[in-house]
């Protein structure tokens, strides 16, 4: 069995591996981790989370001998801030450990991305050039063969499963970019209290209009500009992207199902729904996402949902460590 560490372990993402990794046969965890300045540390886990009672119960202690962590470990999961991650990956690469990161800091190679989106300035361009993009679906071959991956961002994940289909194929017309809106619960937020997440706050509008740092990292990926604006709702968890683009003259609805089955044929974590849109009631608390799109004339609606917490962080990271290591796809998930 891998001995497993997560960093970062009293987030919601943090819990949420935990649970996944107790409970697949091939991990064994082996540390829960914080910063030393956290209110959580030296905490069960299962205090925090009651619903982890007498499955995850173990302590939660401070990171502050990170090189001692790295050299016990085989697999680290970091569920931690962007610029935490982008400082401790080269401790645990540098002791052959697996990093499987959950933050930003390596998801885009492009140094000038950090600065202008992230607040700081990278100091690993060659990391960028070794990490795998975390998109499971997609990039399978480069998650296999690198021991850096940077899992897929939650509102990226839920925006290119739809899209990447149609593009690859070609069936979109990318003079017109696509329009990409998605909601996301509060806990994309993080579990730190704040007038921005709290619920007697929220109240459903978008923010980040033309700044958000995921709109580049889904350009990137996919290799089309776009136009993406976020949204929080007030509700807890999962993400509903609705997706407008333009087809290229002559492609009909057949076109575009045989694209989005060709793709996911094989996948058991995508579900197409086709003409019966998806809602994100249907895929809270799994590790699915779920795709309807429809088509009038040359314009085609894409829908799609996913848990933020799972198949946006905690689930899709688990789905990259099983495709890494040849087991199936979907151990510990379903």
């Amino acid at each position: 069995m891998l001995k497993t560490v997560i960093i970062g372990a009293s987030g919601y993402t943090g819990a949420e591996l935990a649970k996944l990794v107790t409970r697949h046969p091939e991990l064994e965890l082996t540390g829960l981790y914080v910063s030393d300045g956290s209110l959580d540390k030296n905490k069960t886990i299962s205090s925090l989370y009651p619903e982890l009672s007498s499955i995850v119960d173990m302590e939660i202690l401070p990171s502050s001998d990170l090189a001692s962590i790295a050299k016990n470990a085989e697999v680290a999961f970091f569920a931690t801030a962007h610029q935490v991650s982008h400082d401790i990956a080269p401790i645990f690469l540098e002791n052959n450990c697996t990093v499987f990161d959950l933050s930003g800091a390596y998801r885009v190679d492009d140094v000038d991305f950090y600065t202008q989106y992230y607040g700081f300035k990278h100091q690993y361009p060659e990391l960028l050039k070794k990490a795998a993009y975390g998109l499971a679906e997609w990039n399978a071959e480069a998650i296999k063969n690198t021991d850096l991956i940077a899992v897929a961002g939650c509102y990226p994940t839920a925006s290119q499963l739809p899209l990447k289909p149609l593009i690859k194929t070609k069936l979109i017309d990318e003079s017109q970019w696509p329009i990409i809106n998605a909601i996301s619960g509060v806990s994309g937020a993080g579990r730190k209290a704040g007038l921005g997440n709290s619920f007697c706050q929220v109240s459903l509008q978008p923010y980040g209009v033309f700044t958000h740092r995921h709109q580049p990292e889904i350009a990137a990926h996919l290799g089309t500009d776009i136009i993406f604006t976020p949204h929080l709702g007030n509700f807890k968890r999962g993400i509903l992207a609705t997706i407008t683009c333009k087809l290229n003259v002559g492609v009909t609805e057949q076109d575009v199902e045989k694209a989005l089955q060709d793709a996911y044929a094989d996948s058991q974590i995508v579900r197409l729904k086709g003409a019966v849109l998806p809602a994100i009631q249907q895929v809270q608390f799994t590790p699915f996402c779920d795709i309807g799109w429809k088509v009038q004339g040359q314009h085609i609606i894409l829908v799609s949902a996913i848990d933020n917490l799972l198949k946006g962080a905690a689930s899709q990271a688990i789905q990259c460590l099983n495709i890494h290591f040849g087991y199936p796809m979907t151990e510990s998930l379903l």
